[in-house]
């Protein structure tokens, strides 16, 4: 039985995603911008779609933009809020344990003269909310803050932080919440931002596909252009299957979210107790305030991207960190911004559950993964003790 734990990566398409999506993919596969009864039938499904994500969302359909992805779905709202809000003024402010959608869009952004303000964050990943407030200045346009951290987990005192940012004036929030979308309720009203990102793929819909929540009167410059779809805010022929595929999902996750998020974190903490019982492993991130999914782990005198491997051939799919960056030879920006120096960083384990995750799916992983990293260390142990190959016939 082999065991997937990288759900902070993708997740699974669901079944009824899938049965959702076929019949615009094959049957009602026009345009929607056409006025024949294929686009017709096609515009239908999309406004349903988006009907249905904005009900989840407390939101309006009209402030419900499609994308083709999470990270374009950032770069439209930070490129797009700070192109409309140079009159106003040029900084821009984040914190330094973004995905790196966020902080690449912002640091293309200083190209063009913005100023770009990356504050630092505690041991656990969490912004400190006086430092956010004197950060901002009056000619601060907009704040982008994360939800919660896909490398570690650690939910955002995000609340708090806001009522911060609402003591300035036109400041215009984003909120990245795209790792948390599955796990945590989210209603723009009480959230009280402008902006919110989100991804179909992290909540078990299509990847390729995600949307950018709008409130009303926030002003965006597009980003694209040649058309007049999603009411002129991002030309080119929408995906109508994938936000179709999305919209079921989401709203299969918020109707099933009190039931899954409790037996994950109960799976969670299993999991966790069975690999920090290995000597000289740390949990990264904040111990409680945390998605129920995400455990993260430095395991000291190993090497991540070699104990991942060695994972995958016991039939464990895990990763480092954020999937958009692993492979890189740099140490994870999330833990050296949590203070770990390059060489624990590198010895980085993410392990991420999802809705499909089993008990003894669990009770396999804890067996192995101790096992793996224990295997790993020996085996590094007798190179550095032999590195020539001492035992091999001169």
């Amino acid at each position: 039985m082999s065991v997937y734990l990288d759900h902070a990566a993708t997740t699974p398409l669901r079944r009824e995603a899938l049965e959702a999506m076929l019949p615009v993919l094959t049957e009602d596969f026009g345009n929607p911008s056409s006025v024949h009864a294929y686009g017709r039938r096609a515009r239908a499904a999309l406004d349903d779609a988006r009907d249905s994500l904005a009900r989840n969302l407390n939101a309006e359909p009209r402030e419900i933009v499609f994308t083709g992805g999470g990270t374009e779905a950032i770069n439209f709202a930070l490129k797009g809020a700070a192109w409309a809000g140079k009159g106003r003024g040029h900084r821009l402010v984040t914190s330094a344990v973004e995905h790196h959608a966020v902080l690449y869009s912002m640091r293309h952004l200083e190209k063009f003269g913005f100023e770009l303000v990356v504050l630092p964050v505690d041991r656990y990943g969490r912004l400190d909310p006086d430092q956010l407030d004197g950060a901002i200045s009056d000619r601060t346009i907009l704040v982008s803050l994360m939800l919660a951290n896909n490398e570690v987990g650690t939910i955002q005192q995000v609340a708090d932080l806001v009522r911060r940012i609402r003591g300035h004036r036109n400041v215009l929030i984003h909120l990245d919440a795209i790792q948390a979308a599955p796990y945590m309720a989210l209603d723009v009203e009480q959230l009280d931002v402008d902006l919110i990102s989100l991804a179909a793929h992290k909540f078990e819909g299509p990847k390729g596909v995600g949307a950018l929540y709008v409130r009303h009167g926030t002003i965006l410059l597009p980003q694209t252009h040649g058309g007049s779809q999603e009411r002129f805010r991002r030309a080119g022929t929408e995906n109508v299957a994938g936000a179709v595929g999305m919209a079921v999902a989401y709203d299969l996750a918020c109707a099933e979210r009190n039931e899954f998020v409790p037996r994950m974190a109960a799976q969670r903490d299993r999991l966790r107790e069975a690999v920090l019982a290995v000597p000289n492993v740390e949990l990264t991130g904040h111990a409680r305030k945390r998605l129920p999914g995400h455990l993260s782990v430095i395991a000291r005198d190993s090497d991540g991207e070699a104990l991942i491997r060695a994972l995958d051939l016991d039939g464990v799919a895990a990763s480092t960190g954020s999937a958009c960056t692993t492979g890189s030879t740099e140490p994870s920006h999330v833990l050296t911004a949590l203070g770990y120096p390059d060489e624990e960083a590198r010895g980085s384990l993410r392990l991420t559950l999802g809705r499909t995750t089993t008990d003894d799916e669990i009770e396999q992983a804890a067996r192995i993964i101790p096992a793996a990293i224990e295997r790993m260390r020996s085996a590094s142990s007798e190179i550095a003790r032999d590195p020539l190959g001492a035992h091999v016939d001169s």
